[in-house]
């Protein structure tokens, strides 16, 4: 283990870091919200902690290891975390406890959406910048923006890639180079998040307002400026560049960049991944909006509005709210919640397990049956025409496995917190699927659980972001062994 190259990095990227402190002081004293001192001071500590932890290591040259990107990815986002949630303890207004400010810094940073705020619509306009913000940064992952300025500094970034990228095939490129990959996601992104922010302006928010949700929209985060969240603005056609944003964002990134590149759309629809979410979110959606209409709800074109619009928020793990739908028939809270394990494609910013692990396991199952009538057969797991490897495939059952036995741990320790079963079910599922929004106490917000629940539903947001293995492999013996 390389720990004084892993510092170097760390006192650079938390450097980085405190810059991301500048924007919300401008918005402040634009406001003139009175907030401008704490994210000076929070700039100040983040920027000498990073220089103290450079300085000493700041000549050491060495290359990265697998095992140093993935210890440099989980210290980095669980020290972002501390160091994010300054502001919000040394702010008037919100001036949250330790434990609160972690659990909205960290919120933010792994796009879960939770918060445990109330009074969202009385906040100062600096604080509600700065919660869009962390989700913005933390739905790339900062680590990948990073890896695009690493190699200047004479540091190879692709283990750090590696640890963060989402998905089963984790090797795969856009671009020869690591860095150019890094950028060209950064453009992609970028651009998105233009283009929804010009959307939403176009529909009728306020400058403020389409900015700050775009930076969530796009990050498939979830906060929003308002308690009611999209459902402030009664909106049809805001409601509607929500859906198409959420939609395009928890697509795999590659996708757009071929799109970019070929400038052709047809390769998406070849995509079997894609055309399998597609499938999932119209056949949740026409499901939703019939039980609805039928058990006399919300009826017509009410039904399929509402559905819709809360079908692709939890299924990609967004979060937005148009309606509560805790309050639908209990068949439907339900359902969607479950949508929500499949969550958005690999490669996207999208959370839960990934639409491809499901398909895989779907295909996996489906061939076993198959054996049953035909034991002697020869039956390859493919996708599209690619057949694929008995190698991955385990890869993603061992995910898989790991996933749920993760999932009951937490369950059993909040079920020691004191929490019912509905609220530790749903709240597990909420932070470890990168959701938000829960069911029974945590549908609206999650300010009144314990101190001990909310540094376990912490964890369990650090567990999701970094999809399980990458958190859970430094607590093996082997991986600290030389």
């Amino acid at each position: 283990m390389h720990f004084r190259v892993i510092l170097r990095i760390l006192g650079i990227l938390m450097m980085v870091f405190s810059f991301s402190m500048v924007p919300p002081a401008l918005v402040s004293l634009l406001y003139d919200d009175g907030s401008v001192n704490a994210f000076l001071i929070a700039f100040g500590i983040t920027f000498v902690t990073g220089l103290i932890t450079w300085m000493p290591v700041y000549r050491v040259r060495q290359d990265l290891r697998t095992r140093d990107g993935f210890l440099i990815t989980v210290l980095f986002w669980t020290v972002l975390g501390l160091f994010g949630s300054i502001p919000l303890m040394l702010a008037e207004t919100p001036h949250l406890s330790v434990v609160d400010a972690v659990f909205e810094s960290l919120s933010g940073l792994t796009t879960t959406g939770a918060t445990v705020i109330t009074g969202i619509d009385h906040l100062p306009a600096s604080i509600l910048w700065y919660r869009q913000q962390l989700q913005w940064f933390g739905g790339m992952g900062i680590i990948v923006l990073a890896v695009a300025i690493l190699p200047m500094l004479g540091i190879g970034g692709m283990q750090l890639y590696r640890a963060e990228t989402p998905g089963p095939v984790k090797d795969s490129k856009l671009t020869p180079r690591i860095t150019e990959t890094a950028k060209a996601l950064w453009y992609i992104y970028l651009s998105l998040t233009i283009a929804c922010a010009l959307g939403y302006w176009a529909a009728g928010m306020s400058a403020f307002d389409a900015i700050c949700h775009s930076f969530s929209t796009v990050a498939i985060g979830g906060f929003s400026t308002h308690d009611a969240s999209i459902g402030y603005f009664d909106n049809p056609m805001i409601e509607a560049v929500a859906i198409f944003f959420m939609v395009i964002s928890a697509v795999n990134f590659a996708l757009h960049f071929s799109a970019w590149k070929q400038k052709s759309l047809s390769h998406y629809w070849q995509d079997p991944e894609f055309r399998f979410y597609v499938s999932l979110l119209l056949g949740i959606t026409a499901f939703c909006a019939l039980v609805l209409h039928v058990t006399g709800t919300i009826e017509g074109l009410e039904a399929v509005r509402n559905a819709l619009f809360e079908v692709v928020s939890i299924a990609t793990t967004t979060g937005y709210a148009t309606a509560d739908f805790a309050q639908w028939p209990t068949m439907l809270p339900f359902l969607l919640f479950i949508a929500a394990f499949a969550g958005g494609c690999a490669g996207s910013t999208g959370g839960g397990m990934k639409v491809i692990r499901i398909l895989i396991i779907l295909k996996q199952g489906m061939r076993e049956v198959t054996r049953l009538l035909h034991p002697s057969a020869v039956m390859p797991i493919k996708l599209g025409n690619r057949a694929i490897s008995d190698r991955v495939a385990e890869a993603v059952w061992g995910f898989f496995s790991v996933y749920l036995i993760v999932f009951v741990i937490m369950l059993i320790a909040l079920l020691g917190t004191g929490l019912d079963q509905v609220t530790a079910w749903t709240a597990v599922g909420a932070t470890l699927n990168n959701l938000g929004p829960g069911l029974g106490g945590v549908a609206a917000h999650y300010g009144d659980l314990s101190d001990s629940a909310k540094w376990i539903l912490s964890f369990s947001m650090l567990l999701g972001r970094l999809e399980v293995f990458t958190l859970l492999v430094l607590f093996t013996p082997a991986f600290w062994r030389r």
